[in-house]
């Protein structure tokens, strides 16, 4: 059963929560998947059955379709916010982390045609791979972080949070006007281009900042 820890080791006093995403946060993302660039953000949510430690292999479902990674900074609150200004989100936040949205893509492109919501292919079980979390002694600049993802040694994505459509604070403020968050809850910001399809014996190789949390996983 998924626990929330962070990188020293040690467990979050939290249990986990919802897990918030957010669609086509990066202009790249949308224009690669020939989707419009949304005005608003784009939120869906993937149940707590998602969460699983991206340290373990991760199984692809199967019969269901091209399953693709798309790699996300993550974010743990840790004090409950409720309809936020910008100002009230840097103390809730616990800490930062990094995550996977594994994505049923030819389910989503059907579920899409068809008008119908994401979640059959966003929230299956542990459709979200979660590191460990960096904890937040000291506030970082929040337009100054970088994150990085390799699939099989190649570099596929390279995130920067001052290329977000919506900006991590304003994009917390926004959620917690729409949906409680509560201790023990996950963000996921946005992928940016350089999704793809996953196969069997692919390894996954993640990195916050150069120096902060890198983590490897590999495609049972």
């Amino acid at each position: 059963m998924y626990q929330h820890q962070f990188n020293c080791g040690h467990p979050a006093p939290f249990p986990l929560g919802k897990i918030v995403c957010v669609g086509r946060n990066y202009a790249s993302h949308a224009t690669e998947l020939n989707n419009p660039v949304p005005e608003e953000p784009l939120l869906f949510i993937k149940p707590a059955t998602a969460a699983v430690d991206i340290r373990r292999p991760i199984h692809l479902p199967v019969g269901r379709g091209s399953c693709h990674f798309e790699g996300e900074l993550a974010l743990l609150i840790g004090r409950r916010l409720r309809g936020a200004n910008t100002a009230e989100v840097p103390p809730a936040l616990a800490g930062l982390g990094l995550g996977l949205d594994l994505t049923l893509r030819t389910l989503q492109a059907q579920l899409k045609k068809a008008g119908h919501p994401w979640e059959k292919a966003k929230g299956f079980d542990h459709s979200c791979p979660l590191s460990p979390f960096v904890r937040l002694g000291s506030l970082p600049d929040w337009d100054a972080l970088n994150y990085a993802l390799w699939l099989n040694g190649e570099l596929r994505q390279r995130g920067m949070t001052r290329q977000m459509l919506t900006p991590i604070l304003d994009l917390v403020a926004y959620i917690s006007n729409h949906f409680t968050l509560e201790p023990g809850d996950v963000v996921l910001t946005g992928t940016p281009s350089g999704v793809g399809e996953l196969h069997r014996g692919d390894k996954i190789t993640m990195q916050l900042q150069e120096d902060w949390l890198q983590v490897e996983t590999r495609v049972a």
